[in-house]
């Protein structure tokens, strides 16, 4: 019993630490290219398009890894993603063209499928009372995105852009040995060995499963695509330098990684559903403020012209958006909270495939907002993205479980 103790948390921090060093990787463009951008003359759209590239295959790879996961084990599905992304990270201090950096973008993105490995790693070793804890304290490892905004702009500070690819090189293959010697594997764990890929791939024909997704596209999505934009938006909107707009922008990204733990406990204690409604809500109001733009009005009185200046300054800006990053931190353990109490024998798959929507629209977002700013000249038009994507949640999230409210009800009244 205290060898599997053992066992447990030991694969529990082990994984959160190599998923906070993958997830570090993985939103390294949100830092790199801005010094990217001003060497190579990039517009808005070609710099988020630059920032998504990893997103992309990141996503894509997710819902093979989670098969994979449940076929193989997540221990040595995990280590060998993580080997692979490492020479990947070391070339890119030696791309020149937008082209290189796409490309080589495109397999450090491979470090972001780490979450659809390591959520059924860990969520097995645990009992169902807990896996929402241990889910959430894996997910943590979301903080990679402010590890990176805090390492990359003293890196580039010291030696320039190029020396953060040589050094998350070296650590991610530290962080890869380190996984390696202290994780363990149970073959107890594995799933789906008798089924072929296409009959795992039947989950999507389960409404819940793009339901979870469109949830996760906000939660995750929103996490993702704000952390690879924010520091730039600092920068343009409120005049920054690259170190001090990096480290206002971890407000956001720190706690949406670091408090995921308590929204698994949160899941644990008061239902997924529950947790989740009242997280859609939080943001709502939060995108609704962020939305506004920077304003200057000019009223006519009856004592002449009156001016009036309407918007965020840095500070309430930041105070808002550590708020929404508290709350996308709780919604992104809620969401799968659902998964493991719905899908308990095929976490793997579904759990790729919400991966999947999240990931995918965490690449497409920043991309939208840099054809946003382009279009309109309004940097704010991020966030008026964002709410219109919480106010489709709320409204299926609304539609979809009301008639299970209404039963509920009805089952309360009849009851003798």
């Amino acid at each position: 019993m205290t060898s599997t103790r053992y066992q447990q948390y030991s694969v529990l921090a082990v994984s959160t630490f190599a998923f906070t060093v993958c997830f570090m990787a993985w939103m390294m463009m949100g830092v790199v290219g801005i010094p990217v951008k001003q060497q190579l003359g990039l517009n808005e759209t070609e710099f988020g398009i630059l920032v998504a590239m990893p997103v992309l295959s990141g996503s894509l790879v997710r819902v093979p890894l989670g098969i994979w996961t449940d076929r193989y084990g997540g221990r040595i599905v995990l280590f060998c993603l993580m080997l692979s992304t490492v020479l990947p990270i070391y070339l890119m201090e030696y791309a020149t063209h937008f082209w290189h950096f796409l490309l080589i973008g495109l397999f450090i993105g491979l470090a972001g499928g780490s979450f659809s490995v390591g959520t059924p790693y860990v969520a097995r070793w645990f009992d169902a009372r807990h896996q929402g804890m241990a889910m959430g304290v894996f997910g943590a490892g979301n903080s990679g995105a402010a590890v990176n905004k805090f390492v990359a702009p003293a890196l580039i500070a010291l030696g320039g852009w190029t020396l953060v690819p040589q050094v998350y090189a070296g650590i991610m293959l530290a962080a890869a040995l380190l996984f390696w010697f202290c994780s363990y594997h149970n073959p107890a764990h594995l799933s789906g060995g008798g089924q072929r890929f296409s009959e795992q791939l039947q989950v999507l024909r389960d409404p819940r499963v793009w339901r979870y997704s469109q949830y996760y596209s906000v939660v995750f999505g929103g996490y993702v695509g704000l952390s690879l934009w924010l520091t730039k938006y600092f920068v343009g909107e409120y005049g920054f330098d690259m170190k001090s707009a990096a480290f206002l922008a971890a407000c956001f990204s720190l706690p949406g990684g670091v408090l995921r733990a308590i929204g698994g406990w949160m899941s644990d204690r008061f239902g997924a559903y529950r947790t989740t409604w009242w997280v859609m809500w939080v943001l709502w109001v939060c995108f609704f403020i962020l939305s506004y733009p920077q304003t200057e009005m000019v009223v006519a009185t009856v004592k002449g012209p009156w001016s009036l200046h309407i918007g965020l300054d840095s500070v309430l800006f930041t105070v808002v958006l550590f708020v929404a990053g508290v709350a996308m931190a709780v919604g992104k353990a809620s969401v799968f909270k659902f998964i493991a109490n719905d899908f308990s024998d095929n976490i793997g798959a579904v759990s790729g495939v919400v991966g999947l929507a999240g990931g995918l629209a965490g690449f497409v977002l920043p991309i939208l907002f840099g054809a946003l700013v382009d279009l309109t000249g309004v940097r704010s038009s991020c966030f008026m993205l964002l709410y219109g994507t919480v106010c489709v949640s709320l409204v299926w999230m609304h539609y979809s479980f009301k008639p299970l409210a209404e039963q509920r009800l009805h089952l309360a009244v009849v009851k003798p």
